[in-house]
């Protein structure tokens, strides 16, 4: 089998496609011939050596990637749920980016009939993501207002679709005027275009009490006035530091990193008790062996797809012998939806 493995922190030129043996299926697991991979700024993290919980469960040398589609090659003893040749999709702890993957069944989950692999593959680690921070996080109660950064990605379209769909009204901010239309498309109630408003003047304009949730990644940047738009009895989720990543050369500017770490804000409890405000954050790659929550999520989100309720992400498309250029472009920040890499054969 083909995979990109990574053998010591650096940038794009750590990303070697390699030749290895192909995995075997042990008792309970499914092994995958992978047609597409989702590509995450997490990965990035995790090539820079920035992901911890990379450090903690593999190592060097890793493969990054949370999320792969494509069909059943072989399953072990005591597989129920699939056969081989079942159309699937599976979020991976860290191994995505190859041509073959091993995971445990209760990761994997069959494939709306109506998505190409391309497609089915940057669905999970979002709407996971996006599951878990509106419905395990946050309890949304009719009316509710909830903003939420970067609602052009393929998190914060997923934030935006799961909030129309629960009919919540919501807030979404992008960094230039071509990706309004996108958060548009998603769900998003209002716009704000930072590039061309006063992001903050605007926020309170339309919510002048503050919001029920803030869903932010961003880090030092907006972190501060987010809590700050934090309503009474309001949440604050923190799932990323994307702002604080390089946005070109592909390695860390550790004097910015520093400058940033000493500018985040650190939450008192004193504060948040006094304010009636909750500050919550999570890392998705901890949630993987939570089989209940993972067949809730993926339940509710596949479900609604095969009812046509949700929309799909626009999805570029990378060959695997281009993964250096995907994370160049995921590390720019000028996406829109999701990027994939794509394997042939």
């Amino acid at each position: 089998m083909r995979k990109v493995v990574i053998h010591a922190a650096g940038g794009h030129d750590r990303l070697k496609l390699e030749e290895h043996p192909d995995p075997v299926a042990s008792e309970g697991e499914v092994v995958v011939r992978v047609a597409a991979a989702g590509v995450n700024f997490a990965d990035t993290a995790v090539r820079m050596g920035l992901y911890d919980s990379a450090k903690e469960f593999v190592g060097w040398p890793i493969t990054p990637g949370f999320e792969v589609a494509g069909d059943v090659l072989a399953v072990g003893a005591g597989v129920t749920r699939f056969k081989t040749g079942d159309r699937v999709l599976a979020v991976t702890l860290f191994g995505g980016y190859s041509s073959r993957v091993v995971v445990p069944q209760h990761q994997v989950f069959a494939c709306p009939k109506d998505l190409e692999f391309a497609q089915a593959a940057g669905l999970p680690a979002v709407f996971l993501t996006a599951y878990y921070a509106l419905f395990e996080l946050c309890k949304l109660r009719p009316g509710a207002t909830v903003l939420v950064h970067s609602a052009a990605g393929g998190v914060g379209g997923s934030l935006l679709q799961l909030c129309k769909h629960a009919g919540i009204d919501t807030v979404g901010i992008v960094g230039g005027s071509k990706k309004i239309e996108t958060a548009q498309r998603m769900g998003a109630t209002h716009v704000i275009d930072k590039s061309s408003e006063d992001l903050w003047a605007r926020a309170g304009e339309i919510a002048p009490k503050g919001y029920d949730v803030v869903l932010d990644a961003n880090g030092a940047e907006t972190l501060k006035q987010s809590y700050q738009h934090v309503k009474s009895a309001g949440r604050l989720v923190v799932y990323g530091f994307h702002t604080m990543m390089p946005r070109a050369g592909g390695k860390p500017n550790w004097l910015r990193l520093a400058y940033d770490f000493l500018r985040t804000p650190r939450f008192n409890p004193f504060d948040m008790l006094a304010h009636n405000k909750s500050v919550m954050a999570f890392n998705l790659s901890y949630l993987f062996n939570e089989t209940a929550l993972l067949e809730e999520a993926m339940g509710h989100t596949l479900g609604l797809f095969e009812q046509g309720k949700l929309v799909l992400p626009d999805v570029t498309r990378f060959s695997v012998e281009k993964v250096a250029e995907a994370h160049q472009a995921i590390e720019s920040g000028t996406t829109v939806g999701k990027l994939v890499l794509t394997f042939g054969g």
